[in-house]
């Protein structure tokens, strides 16, 4: 037996948490940028390297962006 709030063997350490958070972050504004990035290619009529150029960005700076700031929350909470 455990007492109350004590894991067994070892938890996360907070660069650990910090590190999932980021990627968490990466891949759900990620994720959002595709649907984003992608809709406002279609309706600027991009086609072709064009479309998946303007995608790319909007996916790579939203990514970014909320990995940033998933990180940092993770890190407050540590």
């Amino acid at each position: 037996q455990y007492p109350v709030g004590q894991q067994q063997g070892g938890g996360q350490t907070c660069f650990q948490k910090i590190k999932m958070g980021f990627m968490m972050g990466c891949m759900i504004g990620g994720a959002t940028g595709v649907l984003l990035g992608g809709f406002a290619a279609f309706r600027g009529g991009y086609r072709g390297k064009a479309f998946i150029t303007t995608m790319g960005k909007t996916a790579a700076q939203s990514g970014g962006s909320f990995g940033v700031f998933m990180s940092v929350a993770q890190g407050l909470r540590c």
